[in-house]
């Protein structure tokens, strides 16, 4: 084989390596912490509003690409991130039953309760508010599929709420002074899966919301990953 066939064969195993770790990636951050709960049947130290903004950022970002094409393993990676999302609320949910000591009131999400949003009592309920915000979605993009304006600003809306993807755990470790609970695997691979992607988006010339928000992501990560060392002292007292 010639020098350049050899150079052609290097670079399409990159390009496909590459394409594989932007589609399965997203979601190894979380196994660590989905190992961690299923191990302790503790769940008060994830916040299931960071599966909020990945299922609400993923789900856009797929409506996205029906109006401004991109590269298909981005399309994948949303789609792989979404079910991995609901797999974690399902194991939430069923822990937090479980470990109810008095059977409680049920909330779900046909009581259109606000107090109560996101905190229902059954897996259906995440299924029914995921099915009418895609619904929705479906319909407004479809109408206004011909608008630039339009696609382009549910693209940001998509990369910018996935930007702000740490900020629930951030607020509740803030809250409590403490990040006993939260799997640091998880926010270390957090960091490392935002820079890999961030460099993906500024080498593939993907579309440039993608790499402002991605440098944004890496910023919060590392906040998070601040309050590691700045709660350290709280963390080993609830440890002991």
């Amino acid at each position: 084989m010639s020098g350049e066939g050899w150079l052609e064969t290097l670079q399409w195993g990159v390009g496909w390596t590459s394409a594989v770790a932007m589609m399965f990636g997203g979601v190894v951050p979380y196994i660590p912490q989905y190992l961690d709960i299923k191990k302790t049947e503790n769940t008060e130290g994830f916040s299931l509003y960071v599966c909020l903004v990945l299922l609400v950022a993923n789900t856009l970002r797929i409506l996205f690409w029906f109006g401004h094409w991109f590269e298909l393993p981005l399309l994948f990676q949303s789609i792989i991130m979404n079910i991995a999302m609901m797999m974690i609320i399902a194991l939430c949910v069923s822990i937090r039953k479980r470990g109810q000591l008095v059977h409680g009131k049920e909330h779900v999400f046909t009581d259109f309760d606000y107090d109560y949003f996101w905190e229902w009592t059954d897996v259906q309920s995440y299924v029914e508010f995921m099915l009418t915000f895609s619904t929705m979605g479906c319909v407004l993009m479809y109408i206004f599929l011909d608008s630039p304006l339009f696609v382009e600003t549910t693209g940001f809306v998509s990369v910018l709420t996935e930007a702000l993807l740490a900020l629930p755990q951030f607020y509740r470790n803030f809250i409590s002074k403490s990040t006993y609970g939260m799997s640091r695997k998880m926010v270390f691979m957090w960091l490392l899966g935002d820079t890999f992607k961030t460099v993906y988006f500024w080498l593939r010339s993907s579309p440039f919301q993608f790499f402002v928000c991605g440098c944004l992501q890496i910023s919060i990560d590392i906040a998070v990953l601040g309050q590691c060392v700045v709660y350290r002292k709280k963390n080993s007292h609830l440890i002991h």
